[in-house]
């Protein structure tokens, strides 16, 4: 029986939101806790991504040992880019809707005034190098397709496989129960636009949550990562790498990599590319970067307005808060629209002072968003948001009952 994504969510329920447009007052209550540094903070700093705590110590070392912040931030990123199971980013990304694996990133260089990007680039790993080779090796700032992998053969990044076994076959998964104009519209910022029905059908999301399942174990895919093989499948992931360093002698650097969003049109790029949006730094100001709903950041250049912001006095939280609301803007406040979607930003002033501020607390109830933080002591806190309660980019996944699962299984 063939079920799509679309059909399956337009019978299930959308779950209540906690629409608090206040929060941006709780959240500059909350300045001086987690997420946000209000004055000057310590040097040397690295800012990353939740994804990039891992990776986070030995980056640091690098950099207080007197390592270059282009490459110490690189050295947060390639790790993600690095793991197989890390579906966001470089090997075993989630693939384009023909089950080909893009990548995209942008860097830039806060000594040197210098930036590098490459889009939509297939077959080769580590993207965030061949962003800072375009630096040091063309007269460029943006390569993209084929010739950005040429390119990177050119100067010697191996060319291989990006799809692993498991992301090949989620794709397979995704291809056999999608709707086949998932991504071509139209989009949230359409007139014609609509909401999934809110109506009430539990027992129609468990049949299309176990018809789902039971094919990925037709597919091979192993028991434990089945569910989450279906997640993936009705819930598309947007996932993305973020970093920004910052030297004892006030010198700085960033950058954004990422796969893109899972099952996009062949050729998308996002805002992790972009400059400006994906990724912004600045040596006499500061540097900032985001993941989420790269259309959203493109259009309010995200990245450049916070810095911006910073530039004109505003401190990293109001600036990121200020660029959050810039999206809001573009949708009238229409919530209705805006709790599908979500965006977060990870910001680091020239003096230490940092935030990370998010539209909404996180993509599920419970499990905030998170910015890494390393300035002698590594830790991971929740972001700030503009708005309480979690974003809905589909309706909430159903609740299986334990006894399914293991039935599933």
């Amino acid at each position: 029986m063939h079920i799509s994504r679309r059909d399956f969510i337009t019978t299930t329920v959308v779950g209540p939101l906690a629409l608090g447009a206040g929060a941006a007052a709780a959240a500059n209550a909350a300045a001086a806790g987690a997420g946000s540094s209000a004055t000057a903070g310590k040097r040397p700093i690295i800012v990353s991504s939740g994804n990039g705590y891992d990776y986070l110590d030995a980056a640091y070392e690098f950099l207080k040992d007197g390592g270059d912040t282009l490459d110490a931030a690189i050295r947060v990123v390639k790790g993600p880019e690095d793991d197989p199971n890390e579906d966001s980013v470089g090997l075993g990304g989630l693939p384009n809707e023909e089950g080909v694996v893009e990548l995209d990133a942008c860097c830039m260089h806060g000594p040197s005034r210098r930036a590098g990007s490459v889009g939509g680039v297939r077959n080769i790993r580590n993207v965030s190098l061949v962003a800072k080779a375009v630096i040091e090796h063309t007269g460029h700032v943006m390569l993209v397709g084929e010739g950005a992998e040429r390119f990177a053969a050119a100067m010697g990044f191996a060319r291989e496989n990006l799809l692993t076994q498991r992301s090949r076959k989620t794709w397979l998964l995704w291809k056999e129960f999608h709707s086949s104009d998932d991504w071509w519209g139209p989009g949230l910022a359409h007139p014609d636009w609509r909401a999934p029905e809110n109506i009430a059908a539990s027992d129609a999301r468990e049949q299309g949550i176990r018809r789902l399942a039971e094919r990925a174990a037709d597919l091979g895919i192993e028991p434990e990562y089945r569910m989450a093989a279906v997640r993936k499948v009705l819930f598309p992931p947007t996932g993305t790498i973020h970093c920004s360093a910052l030297d004892e002698q006030g010198a700085m650097s960033g950058i954004t990599t990422t796969s893109g969003l899972a099952y996009k049109l062949p050729g998308r790029l996002g805002d992790s590319p972009v400059i400006g949006a994906g990724c912004f730094t600045d040596q006499d100001v500061g540097s900032a970067g985001a993941t989420g709903s790269g259309e959203e950041n493109i259009k309010v250049a995200g990245a450049h307005t916070i810095v911006e912001n910073m530039r004109h006095g505003m401190s990293p939280l109001d600036a990121g808060m200020d660029a959050l609301k810039r999206i809001v803007r573009n949708y009238g406040g229409d919530k209705q629209r805006l709790r599908f979607m979500d965006m977060t930003y990870y910001i680091l002033r020239k003096d230490g002072a940092y935030a990370g501020v998010s539209l909404w607390e996180g993509y599920e109830p419970g499990k905030p968003h998170r910015i890494a933080v390393h300035d002698g002591s590594q830790r991971s806190e929740p972001t700030i948001p503009l708005f309480a309660g979690a974003s809905q980019e589909f309706p909430p996944f159903p609740k299986v009952p334990a006894e399914r699962l293991k039935e599933i299984s």
